[in-house]
């Protein structure tokens, strides 16, 4: 069964099982999906429901509809299509791959990566603690990302490998290495030269920053917590 997460600002709202065929969203009661907000039209878009197929129409809507950024009138939705009405979001999301969505969102597979900023950014980590790039013998203790904020909050992501690469290509992109002394986060990519990733409120620059038990990260417009094992 798929399902529409409604968020405003990273935050959850409210979520919706798609069990029936036609869901509308808009401002007015009778919506099946309302949301009370001045930038939404009455009857701003609709979800049909066939078979294993979800489709999204916008109705005319004053400000239109957008699946991942772009203005659509009819739209066949894909698991983790992001809908903008008015302010809000709408993720649409399909059960049996919900469990890895956050991995697949956020985690960049190694095929994806920008690899000559990836480079640059191991050897910065290797500079900064004064090795060569290769994995040390040593390994620090084991860790975890949580997420903190938005429609995964709760999900876990365990730094098992050397190399954890995060984000949004073309938005914002950071590398978490796992060396002997420790677990670094870099900056890699970003859509604005001077956006980096954020720790504990502060931007951590271009150069490799350790990160200590409890930090919290912000990136791509991701809140996650940095855990060490028995810390």
């Amino acid at each position: 069964m798929a399902r529409l997460i409604l968020s405003l600002d990273g935050q959850v709202m409210a979520e919706y099982n798609m069990n029936k065929e036609r869901y509308t969203v808009g401002r007015l009661p009778d919506n099946d999906v309302r949301i009370d907000n001045a930038a939404v039209s009455g009857h701003h878009s609709l979800v049909i429901n066939i078979l294993n197929d979800s489709f999204l129409e916008d109705l005319n809507s004053t400000n239109g509809t957008y699946v991942n950024g772009k203005l659509i009138k009819k739209h066949a939705l894909q698991h983790g299509d992001v809908i903008t009405v008015g302010h809000h979001q709408l993720r649409f999301m399909e059960d049996d791959e919900q469990q890895d969505e956050f991995e697949k969102t956020m985690v960049i597979q190694p095929s994806a990566r920008p690899m000559q900023a990836l480079r640059a950014a191991a050897e910065a980590v290797a500079a900064a603690n004064g090795s060569k790039p290769a994995a040390a013998a040593a390994t620090p203790k084991p860790a975890k990302l949580q997420v903190l904020s938005g429609a995964f909050a709760g999900r876990e992501l365990e730094l098992t490998k050397t190399l954890t690469t995060l984000g949004r290509p073309g938005v914002q992109v950071a590398a978490i290495t796992r060396r002997a002394d420790g677990y670094y986060i870099v900056h890699v990519d970003s859509d604005q030269p001077d956006r980096f990733p954020v720790i504990n409120g502060a931007p951590i620059g271009l150069q490799p920053t350790l990160l200590r038990d409890n930090d919290v990260i912000q990136l791509a417009g991701v809140k996650m917590g940095f855990f060490l094992s028995g810390g």
